[in-house]
């Protein structure tokens, strides 16, 4: 358990890392505004946008590695939160914060 506490610590370092790159306020001087022509604003505005969607994956993320922290602590790691199986060994070597077996999962 040792070994999957430290991938998932690990992981969500990166996670964190790059959500923080994500996040990270414009340049000064980076006009960020909707205008009626495409120009740099609207470009900087338009991808600043899209990393909204992959800054909220990431949080996501960030959040199933704690949930996978918290059963390794509590001693459920491996269980399914919704039916209460096992996870199958290749889906948590896969995914190893998965919280749901892959029917309960396939079922959201």
């Amino acid at each position: 358990m040792d070994a999957i506490r430290c991938t998932l610590i690990d992981r969500k370092a990166e996670l964190q890392l790059e959500l923080g790159r994500l996040t990270a306020p414009p340049s000064s001087g980076a006009a960020v505004a909707f205008g009626k022509r495409v120009g740099e604003g609207t470009t900087e505005a338009v991808e600043r946008l899209s990393t909204t969607a992959t800054a909220r994956s990431l949080t996501h993320s960030i959040a199933d590695i704690d949930r996978a922290l918290v059963k390794l602590d509590d001693g459920t790691y491996g269980i399914c939160d919704v039916c209460g199986k096992e996870i199958g060994a290749a889906r948590l070597e896969a995914l190893p914060a998965a919280a749901r077996c892959v029917e309960c999962a396939g079922r959201s």
